[in-house]
């Protein structure tokens, strides 16, 4: 009697903190230690617990004295993978391709170049090849971000160079990030009055004239132990400067859809609505490139203001090997 009862003390435990880390918004604890990273990774838990289901399905098919029990912890598995299967497909494994953008679309790409290493010439292709208006590069410093901009020039799509660094001696490079505007869509000027992101920098560009959108380049700290109140503090700072008329903020935001507030066209933060969630595609991981697309997280975004449609949103898988760990992604916004 006291074994079982153990037993079913047990599995009770198991079985609610399983449903806190796949559904921690219901709990309020999207934000709290652990959680907060297990479950930017659904895709690749809810893998992991259908392994573990198996294994223990077999082993209680030979060990007759903890069957019930193991079946108990199998099911309570299968369960968690199954909310998280059904989470994710709620937003989107969406990964067709494009097509040529319309004349009055606005094309932005975000990407992680890590410290600068997949240098200027694939930052160039990349953003020639998907014809960007504005190309976000978190951890991009100055240097290469002008030299990326300069082959653009020669191919014919001169673009204005924006770059905020925490570092100035370049000791870390990640403390750096750049924003590449088209000339098309006029010139810029940094917006220091708002602040910043705490550890790593975030860039805030107003157009000169006043007519085009409001660009936000982010790079909050990643919720690694020892930061995880930084980390809050950046997605509030996130939470109040995405709003108003024509904003559009992308980067790495260290942060999935689970970690976003609810507006009323779906997650995202501030009055911006997450474009990949919105266009079916909110589920494809960017980081980590070692783990295939559909396992990994999917913390690279692009936002927008709903005055901006979302016409699309793809991450690209094609520059895995370009010396990254994140993969760029690419949006399309209408005004």
């Amino acid at each position: 009697m006291i074994r079982r009862s153990a037993a079913a003390v047990v599995l009770l435990g198991v079985a609610a903190a399983a449903l806190v880390v796949a559904w921690p918004s219901l709990f309020g604890l999207a934000g709290a230690p652990v959680i907060a990273q297990l479950v930017s990774l659904r895709a690749a838990s809810a893998l992991i617990a259908v392994v573990a289901a198996v294994a223990l399905l077999i082993v209680a098919a030979s060990w007759p004295g903890a069957r019930r029990f193991l079946s108990g912890l199998a099911v309570i598995a299968l369960a968690f993978a199954a909310i998280n299967v059904a989470v994710l497909s709620s937003r989107g494994f969406a990964t067709d391709a494009l097509p040529a953008p319309a004349e009055n679309e606005i094309v932005v790409v975000a990407w992680n170049t890590l410290g600068d290493a997949t240098g200027p010439g694939a930052i160039a292709d990349l953003a020639a090849a998907e014809q960007a208006d504005v190309v976000v590069l978190p951890e991009t410093t100055e240097e290469t971000a002008i030299v990326a901009a300069e082959i653009l020039r020669e191919a014919g799509r001169p673009m204005w160079v924006h770059t905020l660094e925490f570092d100035p001696e370049l000791e870390l490079k990640a403390r750096s990030t750049s924003v590449l505007i088209s000339v098309e869509l006029g010139e810029y000027a940094r917006d220091d009055a708002v602040g910043s992101t705490t550890v790593l920098p975030s860039i805030v560009l107003r157009p000169i004239s006043g007519e085009g959108p409001t660009i936000i380049g982010v790079h909050p700290i990643a919720p690694v132990p020892g930061e995880l109140a930084n980390w809050r503090a950046d997605l509030a700072w996130l939470d109040e400067v995405c709003d108003g008329e024509r904003v559009i903020m992308a980067g790495d935001l260290n942060a999935t859809a689970d970690h976003f507030t609810a507006t009323d066209d779906g997650p995202g933060l501030g009055s911006c609505v997450d474009a990949g969630v919105d266009s079916g595609a909110g589920s494809v991981g960017t980081w980590p490139t070692r783990l295939p697309a559909l396992l990994g997280a999917p913390i690279d975004r692009v936002l927008a203001t709903p005055d901006l449609d979302i016409t699309g949103f793809r991450v690209i898988t094609t520059y895995d090997d370009a010396g990254s760990d994140h993969r760029p992604v690419v949006a399309r916004l209408v005004p």
